[in-house]
């Protein structure tokens, strides 16, 4: 194996493959990246056996010459150290040459690095993904889905669906929900799906897997195709494949627990950043605790009183302005952090809030809509 290939374009791929290598693997050769050059250009392949990201360099492109290929061939290159010699080496472009059955030279400008790699033929084969199921959206619109559910999965594996986020389309609304039993986050979007597409349902995407799909997505109109399996999802951007296994288990029916506007005991809107600067200040306290916990009180039809105490270090009040305010005076307590990572991936000005009950789960959304909704459990303080 022996190309040319430009420096730019090669750091930006592999530091796209490498997100999908594990530090903490047991098997040798997949804490390696894979080389694998053919006559149309170089594709490398990055797995952990639970992620696995495929990405090409053609040899020719917007007619410009990426890769020269001098010999085809294979090879698998330990991904600590090649994403840190390609990032530093000096030149427009690099010389990458297999000398030895395993042993590769990498030159830029006057720097030239031998590595020891793996023998390419035991580099697992990537999955097959047959078009079970299969849409696209926007890759502007995807990457804001994941931000604004991902963070709410579960982070314990005693019930390991809940460490995912959950998909479903239902005639042309795809709905993502990610949940950890204390905390909802659920995000809608229209999909152009045809009848022919076949079924999203059910489908259950490990959090960590969205969370390294966000970091490849560009905040673009280009479309992200998604291609669903019994057990497997792939995401096509560009020339850059991203799988990923799917969790097992059934995902809770969380379409229940969403109140309706019929229960609302009380409700009201108010700033989104005054709401989020609030807590920020009130957890200034309590997370001395590790409990986060920050009560609410509705004092008048303009106001509203925000507390959190630490027995150990003091108390902080702070009252806040809300507009339209229906329904009863009423008092509830929360995790305030929870809250707050809410809050920061809300993309609206106001938002509005519904209580039911105060032991019942609230509610909390965009005040124009309610394509994203928040869900809170209350906290018991007694």
């Amino acid at each position: 194996m022996h190309i040319l290939v430009n420096s730019h374009r090669m750091i930006q791929e592999v530091q796209h493959v490498v997100k999908a290598v594990s530090s903490r693997t047991t098997i040798p050769i997949l804490s390696g990246i894979k080389l694998d050059v053919s006559a149309a250009g170089l594709t490398l392949i990055g797995s952990d056996a639970n992620i696995s990201i495929e990405s090409f360099i053609p040899t020719v492109e917007n007619e410009q010459e990426i890769v020269t290929i001098h010999q085809t061939g294979a090879i698998v290159l330990p991904a600590k150290y090649l994403a840190e010699i390609v990032k530093k080496l000096p030149g427009e472009e690099m010389d990458i040459h297999v000398q030895q059955p395993f042993s590769v030279t990498i030159q830029s400008g006057a720097s030239i690095f031998t590595l020891n790699g793996f023998d390419p033929e035991e580099y697992p084969r990537l999955p097959v993904v047959q078009n079970d199921a299969q849409f696209s959206l926007p890759q502007q619109v995807f990457k804001n889905v994941i931000r604004q559910t991902a963070f709410a999965v579960s982070t314990q594996e005693t019930r390991p669906v809940l460490t995912g986020v959950h998909l479903c389309i239902v005639g042309k609304k795809l709905t993502c929900t990610a949940t950890d039993s204390h905390r909802l986050a659920l995000r809608t979007v229209e999909v152009d799906l045809n009848e022919n597409d076949g079924n999203v349902n059910n489908v259950v995407i490990p959090g960590r897997s969205l969370q390294e799909l966000n970091k490849i997505l560009e905040d673009v109109s280009d479309d992200v195709e998604i291609v669903v399996t019994d057990n497997q999802i792939l995401f096509k951007v560009g020339n850059l494949l991203f799988f990923s296994r799917l969790l097992e288990g059934k995902y809770p029916v969380t379409t229940e627990m969403i109140p309706a506007k019929a229960q609302a005991k009380t409700t009201f809107e108010l700033k989104t950043k005054s709401l989020l600067q609030t807590l920020e200040r009130a957890l200034l306290l309590s997370r001395e605790g590790k409990n986060n916990v920050v009560h609410l009180k509705v004092i008048d039809q303009t106001q509203i009183e925000l507390t959190s105490t630490s027995q150990e270090i003091g108390k902080v009040t702070e009252q806040l302005h809300v507009e339209k305010l229906q329904g009863e005076h009423m008092h509830i307590s929360f995790n305030g952090k929870n809250v707050i990572d809410a809050l920061r991936v809300v993309d609206s000005e106001n938002i509005y809030m519904m209580f039911t009950g105060t032991m019942n789960a609230f509610l909390v959304r965009p005040s124009e809509s309610d394509h994203t909704i928040h869900l809170f459990s209350p906290v018991r303080t007694y």
